[in-house]
């Protein structure tokens, strides 16, 4: 499979391809695992996130710069703020490639999930940068599948609660597309988690069930959620045992439900966590839990920036080796997250024996709405009962709206939007114009021209959403 198609990523025409391959069923790690589930204390993981928004910098006119990824932004300018670590970012983004070679190659049993934005997988070979392509592929392997585990995320980094669903579920297959055309399709099969984009999870009763609905349709298994972003149903508090599996339940206005297996990240958003492996310590202070009436070891996670930060560009590797040397055959080894769930159900645990929760204030929604009333009516008369209600839904940190303020952004998104689901109607996705507007309409909902603030994401934002729209009205 190539990687690009007349210039633009591979990540649309072969729907029927990527449809077989994500709904291969497994188990794809458990033969392999080495892992004896029934005595070990506790298990924990670590997976990290990696992304560059691409953005119109790659001249000195914002309307006729071409799109570049910021990686090449901050190379080609390293004289600004912190550019002068676009190299270290570089080495980042390939050394998994060489630390599970080497530690393996020692008797050793390291463990990592990766979570790459289609932005970067642009971006990198768009750079030329094939070494980290190279190094990835090296180990996106049969030989080191247990070892390194893909987790799929939306292509253009888009948030959930603030991106239109039909366009969400373009993003998630877009990055399944990209990700088979560049690792291959039994390397496709195999991603079964998802990583999402800010750790954000929506809590408006019908975006949420079409978030969880489109990772079910897309052969997903299980998602990565923030504790503070969840509720048990009972009661509204967060959940109480958070380093078990859950399953997490989303009802919308008409009173359908989607499901989907949630395993909980607990704390805020800190590399430190990962980079000086802070699961592994804490999972060795743990022990058995019950579940179900049964026995089970519970599951620490964190996910971070694999690039971020001085302790993440510095200190990651020594540590990385240290703690995957000392977890190697201990009775805190790490695990990855669809190895972890295999290891549950090959213990006898079904799904039904996980504690359910829900997105945050659905309870209280639902105290105050049932199918066929009026929504927007239930949304205020519950604003009135507790001032902290929202439909924003919850992400990694509550500090960061991802709507208010920002109407030169999502007003031309949602346009673009309307316009592709319009123009697009009945061309086949083969189509180079079909590729064209669907890279720009991807690119435009990325967080990153949000995360920042007003200023020049935002214009890069608003920007790239001009193009998607020119391009819908004038090659369509």
């Amino acid at each position: 499979m190539a990687e690009m198609i007349e210039g633009w990523p591979n990540f649309c025409g072969e729907e029927s391809t990527v449809e077989e391959a994500t709904h291969r069923k497994g188990p794809f790690y458990l033969v392999e695992s080495g892992i004896d589930f029934g005595s070990i204390q506790a298990a924990w993981g670590i997976a990290l996130h990696m992304q560059q928004p691409l953005v119109p910098a790659g001249g000195s006119d914002l309307h006729t710069a071409e799109i570049i990824s910021y990686l090449k932004y901050m190379m080609d300018n390293q004289g600004i703020g912190d550019n002068h670590n676009a190299e270290v970012f570089h080495q980042c983004y390939k050394r998994i490639g060489e630390l599970v070679p080497e530690l393996v190659g020692q008797g050793k049993q390291p463990r990592v999930m990766l979570d790459y934005s289609g932005c970067l997988f642009y971006g990198l070979p768009q750079m030329g940068l094939w070494d980290v392509i190279d190094a990835l592929r090296g180990v996106t392997t049969p030989q080191y599948a247990k070892n390194v585990e893909w987790l799929a995320c939306t292509w253009g980094h888009a948030v959930a609660p603030s991106t239109p669903v039909q366009d969400f579920r373009l993003q998630v297959k877009a990055w399944q597309h990209h990700f088979g055309a560049i690792f291959g399709w039994d390397a496709l099969a195999r991603v079964k988690g998802f990583s999402p984009a800010e750790m954000a999870l929506p809590n408006h009763p019908d975006v949420a069930y079409e978030y969880v609905k489109t990772l079910r349709d897309c052969g997903l298994e299980w998602l990565l959620v923030q504790e503070h972003s969840v509720e048990l149903p009972s009661n509204g508090h967060h959940p109480e045992q958070p380093y078990m599996p859950h399953r997490l339940v989303a009802k919308n206005s008409k009173g359908e439900e989607a499901s989907i297996i949630a395993l909980i990240k607990t704390q805020g958003s800190d590399t430190k966590l990962v980079a000086q492996m802070q699961p592994f310590y804490e999972a060795k202070s743990k022990g058995r839990e019950t579940l179900a009436g049964k026995s089970i070891p519970p599951y620490v996670m964190q996910i971070g920036d694999g690039e971020n930060g001085g302790v993440m560009m510095n200190e990651f590797p020594g540590m990385f080796r240290a703690a995957m040397s000392e977890a190697t055959g201990s009775q805190s080894p790490a695990m990855n997250g669809t190895e972890y769930l295999e290891q549950v159900y090959n213990a006898g645990f079904t799904d039904a024996d996980f504690p359910v929760c829900q997105p945050v204030w659905t309870k209280l929604l639902f105290e105050h709405f049932k199918p066929g009333d009026d929504l927007d009516k239930a949304i205020e008369a519950c604003k009135k009962v507790d001032g902290r209600f929202n439909m924003e839904g919850g992400s990694w940190t509550n500090n960061i709206s991802w709507t208010q303020g920002y109407e030169n952004v999502l007003g031309p998104m949602e346009k673009a939007s309307a316009l592709f689901a319009e123009k697009t109607k009945g061309v086949p996705t083969s189509d180079i114009r079909y590729r064209k507007a669907l890279f720009h309409l991807l690119c435009s909902q990325t967080s990153c021209y949000r995360y920042w603030g007003q200023g020049i994401f935002t214009d890069y934002g608003a920007e790239i959403c001009r193009r998607a729209i020119d391009i819908l009205n004038y090659d369509f």
